[in-house]
């Protein structure tokens, strides 16, 4: 029997993702199937570089409504409510200190399909993520990283 894998995010994500998922099975489908119709027309599919183009591009589509169905089935809405105060989560945001370059960072831990580090959105999946979690404002975390083993200091966290 397959493991199922649970996709942790919060509600917003969620609601994108329903969003995401009518858009393409109403309007995205519609215009590639008018593609198809539009290429058919053209006569001879066997030598029909817009037929083939038209099929691809249902082909993908096809492939990305069944990954974000897949997503919505296996979601886990993650609520603030279900977080300690002062401890980290997914959804926290949360201010840390690096110990040895005194640099100080924020970021907010959300689930890996929301990740986005440009934004400061970083992964419960990813090292940093992980080792964040679970720890309490005041701590220091030491966490593996590729350039070595990295501290930092919890400065703040807040569970909105």
């Amino acid at each position: 029997m397959a493991i199922e894998n649970r996709y942790k995010m919060s509600q917003e994500r969620y609601d994108q993702l329903v969003d995401e998922l009518n858009y393409l099975q109403t309007v995205r489908e519609k215009e590639v199937a008018e593609q198809i119709k539009e290429a058919r027309s053209f006569g001879d599919l066997s030598e029909n570089s817009e037929y083939d183009d038209a099929k691809t591009e249902q082909g993908k589509l096809y492939s990305k409504i069944a990954e974000v169905k897949n997503l919505i089935e296996n979601a886990e809405i993650i609520e603030a409510t279900e977080m300690t105060e002062g401890k980290v989560g997914i959804g926290s945001r949360v201010t840390v200190i690096d110990v040895e370059e005194n640099e100080t960072v924020a970021y907010q831990i959300v689930g890996s399909q929301e990740a986005n580090p440009m934004e400061g959105r970083i992964s419960d999946d990813s090292p940093f993520g992980r080792g964040l979690i679970g720890h309490f404002e005041g701590e220091t975390v030491a966490i593996e990283a590729p350039a070595g083993l990295l501290q930092f200091k919890i400065i703040s966290v807040e569970n909105n």
